[in-house]
C-alpha cells in the first residue's frame, strides 16, 4: 500500500517532544523524509534517529531569523522540497496575574509562538510557492478561542496565530498553498501531566467541563495535521480546526459531563 506521504520533505518545529514528536512519527511512518527542529538540539537529534534513517535532527529558535533561514533551508535540500511545514514550537506558560507578569515573559510566548509561526511560514512559503504547492499546519489552541485566566501572553499568541492562518490562506490560496490551524484541547502531554501534578490545572474540573468527558491524546492532534495536510483536504484552507472534545462547544452553565474513567 503506498504511503500517503511518500518522499515528501515535511518540516516540523518544536518536533522533538510532546505535539510535535507525535506528529513527525506520523508523517515519517507516511512516508515522509521529516526534519525536527527544536530548540533542544540533542534532543532534536535523538527524536530523529528514533524515526529512523532518512530523517533528520536539528537546533534552532524559532524567533531567530538566522536560525529559521538556517533550518528551513537545511529541511529544503534534505526532504527535496519542502512540501509540509508544521509550525509547532511552543514554551510554556507562567500563570501569573497580569500585573505580576514582567514584560521580558510576555514578550518571549509572543516571540516564540506568533512571530515564530510568521517568521518561518514567511520564509518556507517560498519553496511552496515556486512549486504551486504546500500545506502549512499551525497550531493554535483552545485558549485561542476562549479567554484563560492569568495567561494573558499566551491567549494573545493563539488567537493571533488563529487570524494569521486566515490572513496567509488567503493570500497563497491561488498559488496552491493551504494555510489551516489546529487548536488542540486539553491533551495529555507531558508537560500538561507536569501541570496537573503541580496543582496548576483541576484535571477532574477540566474531564467534566468536556463533553467528551476526558483528554486528549497528542495522536489526536497529529491524525487532525495529517489529514490537514493530505490531499483529502485539497479544498481546504483557513481553517482553525478545534479538536478538543467538543470543550470549546459547550456553552451551557454547567458540567457538559461525567468523567470517564478510561
Amino acid at each position: 500500500m503506498e504511503q500517503e506521504f511518500s518522499a515528501q520533505g515535511v518540516l516540523i518545529t518544536g518536533g522533538a517532544s510532546g505535539l510535535g514528536l507525535a506528529a513527525a512519527r506520523s508523517f515519517a511512518a507516511q512516508g515522509a523524509r521529516v526534519v525536527i527542529s527544536d530548540i533542544d538540539g540533542e534532543a532534536a537529534s535523538e527524536a530523529a534517529r528514533e524515526l529512523g534513517p532518512g530523517h533528520l535532527g536539528l537546533v534552532g529558535d524559532v524567533a531567530r531569523e538566522a536560525d529559521v533561514k538556517r533550518f528551513v533551508h537545511a529541511a529544503r535540500e534534505h526532504g527535496g522540497g519542502l512540501h509540509v511545514l508544521i509550525n509547532c514550537a511552543g514554551i510554556p506558560d507562567t500563570f501569573r496575574p497580569t500585573v505580576e507578569q514582567d514584560l521580558a515573559s510576555w514578550q518571549r510566548l509572543i516571540d516564540v509562538h506568533l512571530t515564530g509561526t510568521y517568521l518561518v511560514s514567511k520564509t518556507a512559503a517560498p519553496a511552496m510557492l515556486e512549486a504551486g504547492k504546500g500545506a502549512i499546519i499551525n497550531v493554535s489552541s483552545i485558549a485561542g478561542v476562549l479567554g484563560l485566566t492569568m495567561r494573558n501572553a499566551y491567549s494573545a499568541s493563539k488567537a493571533g496565530i488563529g487570524m494569521l492562518t486566515r490572513v496567509l490562506a488567503c493570500e497563497w490560496a491561488q498559488q496552491g498553498v493551504r494555510v489551516n490551524a489546529v487548536a488542540p484541547g486539553y491533551m495529555l502531554t507531558p508537560f500538561f501531566q507536569r501541570l496537573l501534578d503541580e496543582g496548576k490545572l483541576d484535571g477532574d474540573g477540566i474531564r467534566r467541563r468536556t463533553p467528551m468527558g476526558r483528554f486528549g491524546t497528542a495522536q489526536h492532534i497529529a491524525d487532525a495535521m495529517l489529514f490537514l495536510a493530505s490531499d483529502r483536504a485539497a479544498f481546504i484552507t483557513g481553517v482553525v480546526l478545534p479538536v478538543d472534545g467538543g470543550y470549546t462547544a459547550h456553552g451551557a452553565p454547567a458540567d457538559a459531563s461525567l468523567p470517564d474513567e478510561r
